[in-house]
C-alpha cells in the first residue's frame, strides 16, 4: 500500500512544486466565480447504495443553491471519482482530485479504510475532509482541525444501544458477533466500556471474515451462552445471514441491535429482519410516512430528478451538502480553508430538514451527539425512540 500512498503526493513535480501547493493551499479551488469541492465514493461496488444516494441528494442541493446564484456570487462545482469501494482506487481519485483538480475541499468521502489511508496527504495539501461517509472513530480522533462529521460513530452508538438495552430493556448477558477487521474491533472495544461501566462484561463474542456466509457454529455459541442481546458488527449481508440461522434454529429470546452500517431496507425486507434492532443518526423515510411539506417537496423533487425513492444515503447526501453551503456562507467573500473551518464551527444550532440536530464548535467537531432506535417490524423500519443521546 505504501506505493499507492507516495502516489498520492509524488506527481507533483518535486519539493518546490510541494510547496508551492501548500502555500496556496487557503485558496485551492476557489475563483470569483466558483467553489471546486471533490469526493471519492462507491458508485459501482459493494457501497454503491450508499455512495450513489448520497451524491444524488448532495448534487440535488448543491443544484439548488447554484440555481440562487452560489454562495457569495460563488457556483459550486462538485467533482465525484467513483471508486468502487477499492482502496487503489481511491488513492488514486484523491491524487487526481487533489493534483488535478484542486479541489477547496473533500466532502462524503466514502469508507472508513479510505479516509484513514488518504487523510494525512490530504490535510498535508491544506484539503479539509467535510462529512464523511464513515462512522469510525478516525473520523474525529485524533482531533484535527480539518476533521468534520455529520453522522454518528459506531462506537458511541454501540454505547448508547448497549446502555439503552441493559436499563430499559433489563437486558444483562451481552454478547458481540463481528467482523475481524477495525470495525469489528471498534463495536467489540465499545461494548465492552460501556458494559465495565455499569458492572457487568460481555459473556461472549464471535469473529468472522466479511464475506463468510456460514454462522450456525457462530449463533449456537452465543445462544449456549444464554446471551440476552448481541450486539452486531456486521453489514447488510451477514447481518441477513446471522438473523436467518438465529431463525432457523427458533432462537427468539435475544436482542440482535446493529448500527449505521446494518441499517438498510434490503434487512428489513427479509423474513428473519422481523425484530431487528438499529441504533442510527438517521431513521429511513416512507412513502406513506406523514412528512411536513419541506420534507414532501424534497421527496418529489429527489424522485423526479432521480426516479427512484430517497433512502438514508441521499438523506445524509443532502444535508452535508446544507452544512457545506452554510459553512461557506458563515466564512464569508474573503474565502480560505481557516475562514471554512470556522464556518463549519460556528454551525452550533442546526436541525436539518428532517428534524435531526447537528452542532459544531472549536473544541467539537463530531455534528451528531444522540441516536434513533428503530425495529423491523412487519417489514419496515419503525421509530422507537428518538434523541437517545450518547
Amino acid at each position: 500500500m505504501l506505493g499507492w500512498l507516495l502516489a498520492l503526493t509524488g506527481c507533483t513535480g518535486g519539493d518546490d512544486a510541494a510547496s508551492s501547493r501548500l502555500a496556496a493551499s487557503e485558496v485551492r479551488g476557489v475563483t470569483d466565480t466558483e467553489i471546486v469541492l471533490g469526493s471519492y465514493t462507491d458508485l459501482s461496488g459493494p457501497t454503491a447504495l450508499w455512495g450513489v444516494g448520497a451524491t444524488n441528494g448532495a448534487r440535488m442541493r448543491f443544484d439548488q443553491a447554484n440555481a440562487e446564484g452560489g454562495v457569495r456570487g460563488r457556483l459550486i462545482r462538485l467533482v465525484v471519482e467513483d471508486i468502487a469501494y477499492q482502496l487503489p482506487k481511491a488513492i488514486q481519485a484523491a491524487n487526481k482530485l487533489i493534483n488535478r483538480d484542486h479541489i477547496f475541499a473533500m466532502v462524503l468521502a466514502v469508507g472508513t479504510p479510505m479516509n484513514n489511508a488518504i487523510m494525512p496527504q490530504q490535510f498535508a495539501a491544506g484539503v479539509p475532509n467535510l462529512f464523511p461517509i464513515s462512522g469510525g472513530r478516525q473520523m474525529l480522533e485524533p482531533f484535527h482541525a480539518m476533521k468534520f462529521t455529520q453522522r454518528g460513530i459506531y462506537y458511541n452508538e454501540v454505547r448508547a444501544a448497549v446502555r439503552h438495552f441493559v436499563e430499559n430493556e433489563g437486558k444483562q448477558r451481552v454478547c458481540v458477533i463481528h467482523h475481524d477487521s477495525d470495525y469489528g474491533q471498534e463495536i467489540v472495544e465499545a461494548a465492552e466500556d460501556q458494559l465495565a461501566a455499569m458492572g457487568l462484561q460481555v459473556i461472549a463474542r464471535t469473529a468472522h471474515k466479511p464475506a463468510e456466509s456460514e454462522f450456525t457454529a457462530a449463533v449456537l455459541r452465543l445462544r449456549e451462552a444464554e446471551c440476552d442481546m448481541v450486539a452486531m458488527a456486521t453489514v447488510h449481508r451477514d447481518t441477513i445471514l446471522v438473523l436467518d440461522t438465529a431463525r432457523k434454529m427458533g432462537w427468539e429470546d435475544v436482542a440482535w441491535v446493529g448500527n449505521n452500517a446494518a441499517y438498510g431496507q434490503v434487512i428489513a425486507d427479509h423474513e428473519s429482519g422481523e425484530g431487528y434492532y438499529a441504533f442510527t443518526h438517521m431513521a429511513k423515510i416512507y412513502p406513506d410516512d406523514d412528512k411536513s411539506p419541506a420534507v414532501q417537496a424534497w421527496w418529489d423533487q429527489y424522485l423526479n430528478l432521480y426516479g427512484n425513492e430517497p433512502g438514508l444515503a441521499a438523506m445524509e447526501g443532502y444535508r452535508a451538502a446544507d452544512l457545506t453551503l452554510l459553512a461557506l456562507e458563515n466564512a464569508g467573500r474573503d474565502l480560505t480553508v481557516d475562514a471554512l473551518l470556522k464556518g463549519v464551527e460556528a454551525i452550533t444550532d442546526y436541525t436539518d430538514i428532517f428534524g435531526y440536530r447537528v452542532s459544531f464548535s472549536p473544541e467539537k467537531h463530531g455534528g451528531v451527539r444522540e441516536s434513533v432506535l428503530s425495529q423491523v417490524q412487519d417489514g419496515r423500519f419503525v421509530v422507537l425512540a428518538e434523541a437517545v443521546s450518547y
